[in-house]
């Protein structure tokens, strides 16, 4: 195998200039003192293979030439060359050498890319990326720490897996996506086959739908044709009559000159009922005209009882504001008051302070020459303490700026909070009245609305009725329709009825222990099942269920008692309940009987009896599947067929009988209790709907009492705007003097603190000037009996202190109380205006009231003869009515005429198919003119269809008094048909269309599924095959390290009983999850890693990187420091391993600082320092191989390589 032969570096980190390392031996150390530059061979040997510059101690590239750590490079280049020698003994040259912050790589002299040189490097064993021949410092005590999860990336960096970590998560979440588009495809194939399928539903509805619209039309047709026939009829009688009228006329011409006469008299007469006729019209107009007016009086009447409480509101207000301004006049005068006794007593405290000072200064009296030698002490100590004198008035005057700002922002403070009550106080007026106005808006406004919901209601109270009375006399007969389908013999509703009353009565005796009976309290998922269940049920569906046995005793001896039918009773503690084959929920087509029956959820405690009453059955969907599943499996299971019939495990084979289906009606029988209820709640309805009276004089009360409410509704919205107006400059008034209140008590806080701060500094600069004076002023203070010239001093000076003190007092009361006087007198003037405004708002609302009360006496005359006119106009209206009578007889005939064309034209909006033998149709108008004397244009229709001749011949005989029921039995027919039609849900007439857009929708849908689905599989495979690799990749190295690590471990140790063991956490992919790393050392139980000793820890740690490098193993091994950690029986064992490796396999370099290592070498390689400007290495080169190991270790050294 190849070995590592020497090292030439030139100018590269410690090593300055060409320096040869090496040669190197099998097994070689090398050593040095610390900081002499040993590591820096390491860092040689990681650059020359290609290292990047980072995991080398440095920066940038240029960062490696010699000199560059301290700024004076040695030059401008740098480089290392690998000798290596291979197995056939020929040399190869690697060399890195560094231009600027760019490597060159060369291979014997000819320059190469780095990916070619990398390339190369592998050839011989050396994976830089794995760093597979290269342990650095402090790397064992880091591997043998490391979490399960580090120890993955290891592995993986080792095994070149990590290289396809990039690609496997590309490749795994483009399949997540397929899948997820797969998914997506898929439900949008499973919504578009639900959508298929419910157009296929709409399109059979369709044709339901449109064979109802024909049957509707011929019954239309069939009413229609037999009106026309007895129209036809009705107007041939009245034509024979009219005909045998005029012959008697004609008869009587004698006496034509009377009935002229009398003609002319009546047409006299009907002029003058038309000129009374015109004159009540004229009256009804001046009526109309006065019912205006009396809107108008009305809301005269409703703005001056507006006005007049606006009145009474505004002269409340001026009270108030004139308490208010008495209030204020009252205060403005104390506060003068206040100011004067202010005044005075300060020129009190003035005389009586001077007068004390003048009698102090007699006290204490010094002579000339003390006085003089007092000046000069003072002038002294001034000279001495000059700058601290300085500096003590510097802040004697910042702390007095700070007082006057905090007294300033007290008085502003104290106005700010003045003007926030006063605000705040304007407000509140403002709030109440505003509340007042609101409260009365509200009330207004649901007196408005009761007004309208009320007319609302009588307006469409008749309408409703009537509309309400059809539709419940149509649900009425549906229910009666339902419940005579389902309605039992006389005799078994009889007996059912006593059987419940029994039930009822058990219920009131036992409330929480019965829980009614079985059929009752549980029902069928799907109705398709009710036969098979009550086939299953058998003798048990009446049964009634209970929760004990002693329930069930005391029933059935209640039951005796009564003398009623026998009753079955199922208590649920005392039944024995076989458990439920869950086997059988798997078989196929079949579905257990327990799984097809639903509990009330008022009883959870009923799946017991469930369960007792069908035990294992099973229930299919045809006879054949329960034959074949009761008899053809290895045992035989008891089975129902949706029909009813039933396969005993015995053998016996019962069917559906008519019985048996009359006994499943019994599960419908419980919706009739409904039925009943809601039967019995139309007919009270019917009951109710009564023919309902006319109430068009409310409503007009109604109507005008809702627009005075309207009225006074619409001025106290005005006047709360303006209050809200008013009230909004009000609030961001207050809202910027809370602001201003907040920051002053900020700035006031902070100045308090600052001065607080500046005191304590004065404090301590004015005892320093006092220590200083007590020195000079000692003498002269024993002298005249005093402790200290302050003492002196003070006397004299406090009292003008204290006047000084009481002056600013007094000066800050008097701005204050000034500022107060001169708030509150704006105030004042504030509320002058204010109640100045208020009389101005009255003058002008009893104008107001003045001009609305004459508005009410002009309307008032007006209005009172309205009140009496439906008197005065009764006669007429009388007259009025007979003559509409008259009008109405002489236009009796052609209303049968005006009929049979409405029939028409009904039939022509209707497109009824009636032939015509003579026109169409098409030539019925709208609008038909018919002339008032009798001549009308007659369309004669004759019907030529054979199946409506032949049924109007049957009913050409009925008498007068049958046709109408006969109508009225075709209108219900056709009443019927409408109201099934309009209970129908109106289908998509277009669904046949729409069936053929569904269906490329669906083939496209499919199309993307498989699509989709293709490109899933596609994704899978190709992940599988990234996922193949890198398992291999991992699995190779891993499997390798496992095996290969407990044999390095039991040699590192000497001892055969150590254990390495190395498993991962997740097999079928471990490079996902964590390596645990666990060893037994010699002589111990299993520990975890975290519990062993340093030296085991390190002797574990070697064993694992020896392992991985016997993996992918190269031509030489560098260790850093290795043996930090261990002691001197470890030292021995690990240096015994290495010689043995180093003779069979690897040559080894090793790093160390240990005497008991590296005695054991075969070469060593001296790393000593040089100091000039910068510290550089050299190196000594030591062939041990001559020498003998030391008799202690046991061996001799070995006299060849």
């Amino acid at each position: 195998m190849g070995f590592l032969k020497q090292l030439d570096v030139d100018n590269f980190k410690s090593w300055r200039g060409k320096q040869v390392i090496g040669p190197f031996k099998r097994f070689n150390c090398i050593i040095g003192t610390n900081g002499s530059g040993k590591s820096n061979v390491m860092d040689a040997l990681s650059f020359v293979m290609g290292e990047r510059a980072a995991t080398l101690r440095v920066k940038h590239t240029r960062d490696l030439i010699h000199g560059a750590h301290i700024g004076k490079p040695v030059s401008t280049t740098a480089s290392v060359t690998m000798r290596y020698c291979d197995d056939n003994g020929e040399e190869l040259n690697f060399c890195r050498s560094i231009s600027g912050d760019s490597s060159e790589y060369r291979i014997n002299g000819r320059q190469i890319t780095l990916a070619k040189y990398t390339e190369e490097l592998e050839k011989i064993g050396i994976v830089t990326k794995a760093r597979n021949c290269l342990v650095f410092q402090g790397a064992v005590e880091s591997i043998a720490m490391k979490n399960p999860k580090e120890r993955t990336k290891m592995f993986e960096r080792i095994s070149q897996s990590l290289e396809l970590s990039d690609d496997y998560d590309r490749k795994k979440e483009a399949l997540q996506k397929a899948k997820e588009d797969t998914q997506f495809h898929f439900n949008k194939k499973r919504t578009a086959t639900a959508e298929k399928k419910q157009v296929s539903s709409e399109k059979v509805e369709a044709q339901k739908y449109q064979e109802l619209v024909d049957d509707l039309n011929q019954g239309r047709l069939q009413l229609n044709l037999f009106q026309l026939y007895h129209n036809e009829q009705g107007l041939s009688a009245l034509s024979k009559t009219l005909r045998k009228r005029q012959e008697a006329v004609a008869g009587q011409k004698t006496g034509l000159n009377g009935w002229e006469q009398s003609i002319k008299a009546q047409k006299k007469e009907h002029g003058r009922f038309t000129r009374e006729l015109q004159q009540i019209e004229k009256e009804i107009r001046w009526e109309q005209t006065l019912s205006l007016r009396r809107s108008q009086y009305i809301k005269a009447k409703v703005n001056t009882s507006h006005h007049l409480k606006k009145v009474d509101d505004t002269h409340g207000a001026l009270e108030k504001s004139q308490r208010m301004g008495a209030k204020k006049e009252e205060e403005l005068a104390e506060f003068h008051q206040e100011l004067q006794e202010l005044e005075r007593a300060w020129r009190d405290y003035e005389r009586h302070a001077q007068e004390e000072l003048t009698d102090r200064k007699a006290d204490i009296q010094l002579e000339e020459e003390q006085l003089e030698r007092y000046k000069e002490l003072k002038e002294l100590a001034r000279k001495q303490g000059a700058l601290l004198s300085q500096q003590t008035k510097k802040m004697h005057w910042e702390v007095k700026a700070d007082h006057q700002k905090i007294e300033f922002d007290q008085r502003r403070k104290k106005e700010v909070e003045v003007s926030i009550k006063h605000s705040h106080t304007q407000l509140g007026d403002f709030t109440r009245r505003a509340d007042k106005l609101e409260e009365y808006t509200n009330t207004c406004k649901s007196s408005l609305e009761e007004s309208r919901q009320q007319e609302e209601v009588l307006s469409a109270e008749l309408q409703r009725g009537r509309v309400r009375g059809e539709e419940v006399n149509q649900e009425l007969g549906e229910v009666l329709g339902e419940l005579q389908n389902a309605r039992l013999d006389s005799q078994e509703s009889k007996r059912q009825q006593q059987r419940n009353e029994v039930l009822e009565n058990l219920r009131r005796l036992y409330p929480d222990t019965l829980f009614g009976r079985l059929v009752d309290l549980c029902s069928p998922i799907h109705k398709k099942y009710q036969l098979a269940v009550t086939k299953v049920f058998g003798r048990y569906m009446n049964a009634i269920v209970v929760s004990s046995e002693k329930v069930a005793r005391d029933c059935i001896r209640f039951v005796k008692e009564e003398r009623a039918e026998p009753e079955t009773f199922l208590p649920i503690d005392y039944l024995d309940v076989s458990p439920l084959n869950e086997r059988l929920r798997g078989v196929r087509g079949a579905k257990m009987m327990v799984d097809v029956v639903q509990c009330s959820p008022t009883a959870p405690q009923l799946k017991k009896v469930i369960q007792f009453v069908c035990g294992n059955a099973l229930v299919c969907e045809t006879l054949k599947e329960a034959r074949a599943i009761a008899f053809d499996g290895p045992e035989r299971l008891k089975t129902v067929a949706l029909d009813g019939t039933m396969f005993s495990k015995s053998g016996v084979i019962s069917g559906g009988s008519s019985h048996l289906r009359s006994k499943a009606r019994r599960w419908d029988e419980k919706d009739m209790t409904k039925l009943k209820e809601l039967k019995e709640q139309l007919t009270a309805e019917l009951r109710g709907l009564v023919k309902l009276k006319r109430k068009e004089p409310e409503l007009k009360q109604i109507q005008s009492q809702a627009q005075g409410v309207q009225t006074r509704l619409k001025y106290s919205h005005t006047e709360l705007d303006t209050l809200r107006k008013k009230s909004i400059p009000n609030c961001h008034e207050m809202s910027r003097l809370e602001a201003e209140l907040a920051n002053v008590e900020s700035q006031l806080e902070m100045q308090k603190e600052n001065m607080e701060i500046k005191e304590l500094e004065m404090k301590k600069l004015q005892d320093r000037i006092n220590q200083m004076e007590d020195v000079v002023f000692s003498d002269f203070c024993a002298e005249i009996g005093v402790a200290n010239i302050r003492e002196y001093e003070q006397e004299h000076l406090k009292q003008q202190q204290d006047v000084d003190r009481k002056r600013l007092e007094f000066e800050s009361q008097r701005t204050c109380l000034k500022a107060q006087l001169e708030y509150e007198q704006g105030q004042l003037e504030q509320q002058r205006k204010k109640m100045k405004k208020l009389e101005e708002t009255i003058a002008k609302e009893q104008c107001r009231v003045e001009e609305q009360k004459q508005a009410k006496h002009t309307s008032s005359p007006l209005f009172s003869p309205f009140l009496n006119f439906p008197l005065m106009l009764s006669p007429f209206l009388e007259q009025v009515k007979l003559q509409r009578e008259v009008i109405s007889a002489e236009t009796a005939l052609e209303q049968l005429r005006i009929w049979k064309h409405n029939l028409l034209l009904g039939c022509k909006i209707q497109g009824l198919p009636i032939t015509l033998l003579s026109g169409s149709l098409d030539e019925i108008s709208e609008h038909v003119n018919w002339g008032i004397t009798g001549s009308s244009t007659v369309m004669y229709l004759t019907l030529c269809c054979p199946n409506v001749c032949v049924c109007l011949y049957v009913q050409q005989d009925l008498a007068g008094e049958e046709v109408d029921p006969q109508v009225e039995r075709l209108k219900e027919t056709v009443s019927s048909l409408e109201g099934v039609l309009q209970r129908s849900t109106a289908p998509n007439l277009k669904a046949l269309e729409k069936m053929r857009v569904v269906k490329d929708k669906f083939q496209g849908v499919v199309d993307a599924f498989d699509a989709s689905t293709k490109a899933a599989r596609r994704s899978n495979q190709e992940f599988e095959q990234v996922k193949a690799k890198r398992f291999r990749l991992f699995s190779q190295c891993f499997e390798h390290v496992s095996v290969v690590i407990d044999q390095i471990y039991k040699q590192l140790c000497r001892n055969t009983s150590a254990q390495a063991i190395l498993s991962a956490e997740n097999p079928d992919e471990p490079y996902l999850d964590g390596i645990n790393y666990n060893c037994i050392a010699p002589g111990k139980r299993f520990m975890a890693m975290d519990n062993l000793s340093g030296g085991e820890k390190a002797i574990a740690a070697l064993a694992l990187v020896f392992a991985i490098h016997s993996f992918r193993p190269a031509p030489f091994f560098v260790l850093d420091e290795v043996d930090a950690a261990l002691d001197n029986t470890n030292i021995g064992k690990v240096t015994s391993f290495i010689r043995e490796q180093s003779r069979e396999s690897l040559q080894i370099i090793v790093i160390s600082l240990k005497e008991e290592f590296y005695s054991r070498a075969d070469a060593l390689l001296g790393v000593y320092p040089e100091f000039n400007e910068c510290m550089f290495s050299r190196m000594l080169t030591l062939d041990l191989s001559p020498y003998p190991l030391n008799e202690e270790n046991g061996t001799e050294r070995e006299k060849e390589m």
